[in-house]
């Protein structure tokens, strides 16, 4: 062949190649595209009582309206599920052990561990003793969302990449997604137990009470104006595992390169006697892992109550839960939640019958486990079966060598339930409080306030009635010791409350609630230091004696480094003419912590990511030991989960400096903090980066994307938001760190919503093609005060009998 009909042969497979590639990538944006919701239009729906329409804004906000409570329940789901769908479906996942189905044999092990919960099996017994109106209001839902997935042009891009086809929603997956926040909110529980179970095992009575103190003087409890901080001496010697199990001076990456404090969420109200206006204040930003979409999704509601009255909401829903407003406003009473950090867990030591491996002792007495068969769906791959065993008490599992009961609140049938609809059409704080003692979802710190300027705080969510004062904080219970510390729910009569407090305002951060009455009835399961909730608290009362909604607004964008300037201070200390002398990166580090220093946690400071550097180095020199060993028993348990209090610890330690605590590869105290300064200057210039490029904000980017983008890295640039470099830190009110923080905020008067202020970290659609797939997440890394109620609407979609 001669070579022009080579090469002309050779322009035209490439042409041809090209042009497939063209056809490839056109079928793949008109795919993508067919799965776009539909916006406006109208649509018939059998088993509507009445029209309800849909209208959308220009960051995609619904407005939904309708006469009836269970046709709007209907369009709800309807829109849900066009928009996020493959959210929904990864939560019920989550829920009931179901991953491996969608992700294949990797998905296994987490799936092993939900399953033991058996919570699908527990949702369906729950369906069945429903009351019949909120069983219709979750049908009503239920077949919105499976109208609304068969009405996309295509299946939702996520299972075209999987692999997979959606399974049809249920109703039993409604409360799946409720009960995987309880995974996401009282998860750390388990690990919680074992940490503070092997501190147990390997300390002595005195070393307990200082590694563990119970309160400290960060705390900030809403019954009293300051708390004497417990301060158990010092032992005279440290226990044996003490100190750093690896050679000192060996390169090893702290926890402040990596660790980002997943202890969440903050609210507050402002009674009318300090706002302008007279209407209570309520904010709130609840603190979750940041992705795409985000966890929450907004709307408004008009409906008319059981006796017509016409009704209004606004505010923010979980897709896929039953769809009640979860943080927002009627137009009476609005309100937010925190995590509250209760104790709601106990693991309960089971001693084995040697001669009968399915018979154990409990604390009640002996007793046989019974053997539940699971099986567990595994794409590409043969089902997997387990045997989950259960006592009395709960389910059973191993760890460090033992075999315990999981003694959750969460198993029981009233952990769960729709009393969260009758926050709709309650007018009044009182009442308000009252509904959200009966309410079963994940126990949170409820702070609410009305129109006729009143506050207050409780507990919502199941709490459990204390069987024996076991203190604040538990341990795991010894096999044949004493009952366990709960035995039934607590009667909603005896749940803790305050109202209108003298100084007119209320404030919760994860910390300990409550020094006196009714702390017992919380119980500690990892509350926070209260570094947070103080300067939330000194932040309120800073505004001064009237104040408006912006600058209630304005404290959840406070990041002044108020707990991390302590360690600052210590390590300028130490850093002492002889320590800097012939040491240029120690004397680079010592010029940063001056002039690097905003007394924020801000992108540019260097001196703030040292100073936090510095702390969790001195972490790492203390603990790593104790880390690694339990680690064996459970791969989350830490000294952070066991105690967020061990930086008082540490503190003490280097201003006391008691000889029996040092460790022993060290001469004295000043060597162990210049040992935890070199480790962070170690870390940060180990690619030859010079000191000073370690700003905070070259640390805390943003790394928020659609999870879908780890199985399919090529296009995470398209499903993901751009790395914007972010304020904050864990120990103050702007939570942020690089895929956690303020999923939502939220400041609003009753009855002024038009006043409202509201962003949240991404847009309403999981779709990358969507125009509100990232709508809003620019606001939300500035802290623009967004308007909380839709805007004018530019589409409308119409629901028909």
């Amino acid at each position: 062949m001669r070579r022009g009909a080579i090469k002309s042969w050779s322009v035209r497979i490439v042409f041809l190649l090209l042009a497939l590639l063209a056809l490839v990538l056109l079928g793949a944006w008109l795919y993508l595209r067919a799965s776009l919701p539909q916006l406006d239009g109208a649509r018939r729906v059998a088993g509507l009582n009445a029209a309800v329409t849909v209208t959308r804004d220009d960051h995609g906000v619904p407005l939904i309206a309708g006469s009836n409570r269970h046709d709007v329940a209907y369009a709800t789901g309807f829109i849900h599920a066009q928009d996020r769908f493959f959210q929904m479906d990864l939560l019920r996942r989550v829920g009931a052990g179901e991953l491996a189905e969608l992700f294949g044999p990797k998905a296994v092990p987490v799936d092993t561990v939900r399953r033991k919960h058996r919570f699908r099996a527990r949702a369906e017994a729950l369906l069945k003793s429903m009351p019949a109106d909120d069983r219709q209001f979750i049908e009503r839902y239920v077949a919105g969302i499976n109208d609304g997935l068969n009405a996309l042009g295509a299946r939702p891009f996520e299972y075209a990449l999987t692999g997979t086809a959606p399974r049809p929603w249920s109703a039993a997956d409604s409360l799946l997604v409720v009960w995987a926040m309880f995974f996401d909110l009282q998860g750390m529980q388990e690990p919680r137990e074992l940490a503070r179970g092997w501190i147990a095992d390997h300390t002595d009575d005195a070393q307990r009470a200082f590694l563990l103190p119970e309160s400290t003087e960060w705390d900030a409890p809403l019954d009293q104006a300051a708390v004497a901080a417990s301060r158990p001496p010092i032992p005279p010697a440290a226990p044996g595992w003490w100190g750093p199990r690896r050679k000192v001076g060996a390169l090893l990456r702290t926890a402040s390169a990596d660790f980002v404090d997943s202890v969440g969420s903050n609210n507050w109200a402002v009674a009318g006697s300090r706002s302008r206006d007279g209407g209570a204040i309520v904010s709130d930003d609840m603190h979750l892992g940041l992705q795409l979409p985000t966890t929450w999704y907004r709307l408004a509601l008009q409906f008319a109550d059981a006796q017509g009255k016409p009704r209004r909401m606004v505010g923010i829903t979980l897709p896929g839960s039953p769809p009640v407003i979860t943080v927002g406003s009627n137009g009476h009473v609005a309100w937010g939640y925190t995590n509250s950090y209760g104790d709601f867990l106990d693991l309960v030591a089971l001693e084995a019958d040697p001669a009968n491996a399915a018979r154990v002792r409990t604390p009640n007495g002996w007793e046989t486990l019974a053997s539940i068969e699971e099986t567990i769906l595994v794409k590409g791959a043969p089902a997997r079966k387990i045997i989950v065993r259960e006592s009395s008490l709960g389910p059973v599992r191993e760890a460090g060598g033992r075999t315990y009961a999981i003694h959750w609140i969460a198993h029981l049938p009233a952990s769960l339930n729709l009393n969260h609809r009758k926050l709709e059409t309650i007018d009044t704080l009182d009442e308000a409080l009252t509904v959200a003692a009966t309410i079963g979802i994940p126990a949170q710190n409820f702070i609410a306030g009305d129109d006729k300027g009143n506050i207050g705080w409780t507990i919502t969510g199941m709490l459990p009635h204390r069987t024996q004062d076991a203190g604040i904080a538990s341990f795991p219970i010894a096999a044949g010791g004493a009952a366990t510390t709960w035995d039934a729910p607590l009667a909603p009569a005896e749940y803790p409350r305050l109202m209108n407090p003298a100084d007119g305002q209320l404030s919760t951060a994860n910390s300990r609630q409550l020094m006196g009455l009714g702390a017992s009835v919380i119980g500690d399961g990892g509350f926070d230091i209260g570094a947070r909730n103080q300067q939330v608290r000194d932040g309120l009362r800073a505004l001064g004696p009237k104040v408006d909604v912006k600058a209630v607004y304005g404290v959840a964008l406070d990041d002044r480094a108020i707990f991390m300037a302590g360690w600052r201070t210590r390590a300028i200390a130490v850093l002492d003419t002889a320590a800097v002398k012939d040491k240029p990166q120690r004397a680079e580090f010592l010029r940063l912590l001056h002039s690097g220093w905003s007394g924020r946690a801000s992108v540019d400071s260097t001196g703030y990511r040292l100073a936090r550097g510095f702390m969790w180095a001195l972490h790492d020199q203390l603990f790593d030991a104790a880390n690694g060993a339990m680690a064996e028993v459970d791969d989350k348990a830490t000294m952070q989960a066991a105690s967020t209090r061990w930086p008082v610890v540490v503190a003490r330690l280097l201003d006391e400096r008691p000889a029996g605590w040092l460790p022993a590869a060290y001469p004295d105290w000043r060597a162990l903090q210049l040992a935890a300064i070199d480790q962070v200057i170690a870390e940060l210039t180990r690619d030859g980066a010079p000191l000073a490029s370690a700003t905070w904000g070259a640390r805390n980017t943003a790394a928020v994307a659609h999870p879908i983008s780890m199985a399919a890295p090529a296009l995470r640039h398209w499903l993901s938001a751009p790395p914007d470099q972010l304020a904050g830190d864990s120990n103050m009110p702007r939570v942020a760190g690089r895929a956690f923080g303020q999923s939502q905020r939220m400041t609003v008067t009753p009855g002024k919503e038009e006043q409202g202020i509201f962003n949240m970290p991404g847009g309403q659609s999981g779709h990358p093609l969507s125009p509100f797939f990232l709508r809003g997440h620019a606001e939300w890394v500035a802290g623009t005060a967004g308007r909380l109620l839709p805007g004018p609407a530019l589409h409308t979609l119409r629901f028909e009998k």
